[in-house]
């Protein structure tokens, strides 16, 4: 029997070994890409339209509440997936494992499109809004958010561990910008005459349930539903990260609690200057915010705020673009070049081809029809993958699972 120390060494000499993804993410890491990923313009844009549907004070923060029960329940079944089999490549092996090639074909190919259609949209707000800031730019659009994609690129192309150190710094910013942004609101609100007054009315006006529609509450929840997306991030670097079975459920979980405390102190802190009845509707709430705060200078700090938060995300899109390429030409249904890792553990060819078709969606502006067309295909990955886990609870009934779902049936026996 091999002794500890053996042990230990193997699992240094396979964590550093050239030519292989490395395992040395931590839970720190998968925290940092979920809130990285999850976070979003959508919490600053999104309240306004979640009020419009539920106008309670009660019922709009039950709707944020609920929006993070749903992620929780999926962030369950696919933390046993990734701790019973983690691989790098999103949900892609999970469903190609479970349900054959085609299946995993379809799944791995929506996913890779739409995660780099995701950073190539993001990548063009951040030159929307950074054209005021720095006029020079404001009629180069394209040419910053090329930049911004050719940056990250080249930052990535460093070694996972730069990676990692540039999303952990990235997202722990965005996480206090926002937390401080809550705070600052919540102390000014004070001092603002007619929103205190007209928050103070709202906060104690409690509609009956009656008076929710059940249409109204389920379009805010698919409004709340789609600003928590993202919460998959960190099974994208499932074989990357230490001790997967105990650190990957830990991240998805713990992420998504940290997001929604961030949500919610935000949306108190929203309630707090903008009373809910101005709120509904209202398409930008953080800039009305900002503005009553601030004056017009509220805009600037505004827009640094948004630029920081989705430079986080750029980032988390484009390092989980990267792996699921890699992982298909594994299951040799890419060419097998995408399949080569360098010595700082990136899938440098599955990259360079991820951020040649960001490149084309910016140059293009066919990005936003491309998502579109996709968006059926978010719901099937997600559902493939669910059913996944009833598949191999029932093929691999005595496969380790160092994580389990909480009242999956059966459970108990």
């Amino acid at each position: 029997m091999q002794d500890n120390g053996s042990t230990n060494q193997t699992s240094a000499a396979a964590a550093v070994a050239p030519g292989r993804l490395l395992t040395v993410l931590g839970a720190a890491f998968g925290v940092a890409v979920l809130v990285g990923n999850t976070i979003g313009l959508g919490i600053l844009r999104t309240p306004g339209e979640v009020a419009a549907q539920v106008p309670s004070v009660t019922g709009f923060m039950l709707v944020w509440i609920a929006g993070a029960v749903y992620a929780l329940l999926g962030a369950l079944t696919i933390s046993e997936l990734a701790a019973m089999r983690p691989r790098s490549g999103g949900l892609y092996p999970f469903v190609h494992h479970a349900l054959g090639p085609y299946p995993g074909f379809v799944s791995g190919w929506t996913d890779w499109i739409a995660t780099c259609g995701s950073a190539a949209a993001g990548a063009i707000v951040i030159a929307e809004y950074l054209g005021p800031l720095i006029p020079a730019l404001a009629n180069h659009q394209w040419v910053v958010a090329m930049s911004v994609i050719v940056a990250f690129t080249l930052l990535q192309s460093g070694g996972v561990r730069v990676g990692d150190a540039a999303q952990q710094f990235t997202s722990l910013l965005k996480g206090l910008a926002l937390i401080a942004l809550a705070i600052v609101a919540l102390v000014m609100s004070r001092g603002i005459e007619l929103p205190a007054k007209a928050t103070v009315a709202a906060i104690t006006q409690y509609p009956s349930a009656a008076a929710i529609a059940v249409a109204g509450i389920v379009v805010a929840l698919q409004s709340a539903i789609f600003t928590y997306d993202g919460w998959t991030g960190p099974v994208y670097f499932g074989e990357e990260v230490r001790d997967p079975g105990r650190n990957l459920p830990r991240s998805m979980i713990g992420g998504l609690l940290i997001v929604l405390a961030i949500y919610l102190l935000l949306n108190a802190a929203f309630l707090s200057v903008v009373p809910i009845t101005e709120m509904a509707g209202d398409k930008f709430v953080a800039a009305t915010v900002a503005t009553r705060l601030f004056g017009p200078s509220g805009d600037t700090g505004l827009r640094v705020l948004m630029i920081v938060s989705l430079l986080a995300a750029v980032n988390a899109c484009m390092m989980m673009a990267s792996r699921v390429p890699y992982a298909m030409s594994r299951d040799q249904l890419l060419p097998a070049s995408f399949c080569t890792v360098s010595k700082g553990g990136t899938p440098l060819p599955a990259l360079l081809v991820s951020s040649l078709f960001m490149l084309v969606f910016i140059a293009s502006n066919s990005f936003n029809t491309v998502l579109a067309l996709l968006s059926f295909c978010f719901v099937a990955n997600y559902a493939l993958t669910f059913f996944s886990l009833f598949v191999l609870r029932w093929r691999e009934p005595d496969t380790a699972r160092p994580f389990r779902v909480p009242g999956y049936p059966g459970y108990l026996v």
